[in-house]
């Protein structure tokens, strides 16, 4: 396989990953319905600047120590899943009528400054331990002979995150049509519980789930 080949066939794989609904792609949509589009854009760049990281750990070895070592992969599973279900279970008891209300909640728990819903989304990713386990067994398979492995896989870490990105941009802007409903103090309260629940789903099925993929 080319150098060529490789990209080729590792941006189409990771596009459908990417486009796969999960815990990244409901904290987008929530943060943009509920936060702002502004605030949700922070979010997705924190959660690419994880899966970047996750990238980066794996492209120098030390991915493979998750992989390897039961007790590394349970102790991050376990803080993951804490974090999860820690701040799904505040916004289900916080549940918030209001744009207002939702910023104020925020500052609060993330300070004032922009960087608070990036940090929320490199977070969440960076806890998840399945992310860094799929790297350490995805990105080797488009691997070309010959090409030095910690450029070459950092290089397909930010096609993942470019990709990213490019999804989230293109969810934030779908929710631009609805921006009237969301705005609904019941709509607001009712999608703060529901990704509230979401979060809380995730990190049981992270404590329940012993298999590492």
């Amino acid at each position: 396989m080319t150098i060529a080949e490789s990209l080729i066939a590792f941006t189409l794989a990771a596009g459908l990953v990417t486009l796969t609904p999960g815990l990244d792609t409901a904290l987008v949509l929530r943060t943009a319905a509920v936060e702002g589009a502004r605030r949700a854009a922070l979010a997705g760049a924190g959660i690419c600047a994880g899966c970047l990281a996750w990238g980066i750990v794996t492209a120098l070895g030390l991915g493979a120590l998750l992989a390897a070592s039961e007790l590394a992969y349970t102790v991050l599973r376990w803080a993951g899943a804490a974090y999860l279900i820690h701040l799904g279970t505040r916004m289900i008891l916080n549940a918030r009528s209001g744009f207002g209300e939702a910023a104020a909640d925020a500052h609060s728990r993330f300070g004032t400054s922009p960087g608070g819903w990036f940090v929320r989304g490199f977070v969440t990713n960076i806890l998840n331990p399945k992310v860094g386990v799929f790297y350490v067994t995805f990105l080797p398979q488009f691997l070309p002979p010959g090409v030095e492995a910690v450029s070459f896989n950092a290089l397909l870490a930010s096609i993942h995150a470019v990709e990213g990105m490019l999804w989230f941009a293109a969810l934030i802007w779908a929710t631009r049509p609805l921006s009237a409903l969301l705005r609904r103090p019941a709509v607001v309260a009712g999608l703060d519980r529901l990704t509230g629940a979401v979060l809380i789903g995730f990190g049981l099925k992270l404590i329940a789930d012993q298999q590492r993929m």
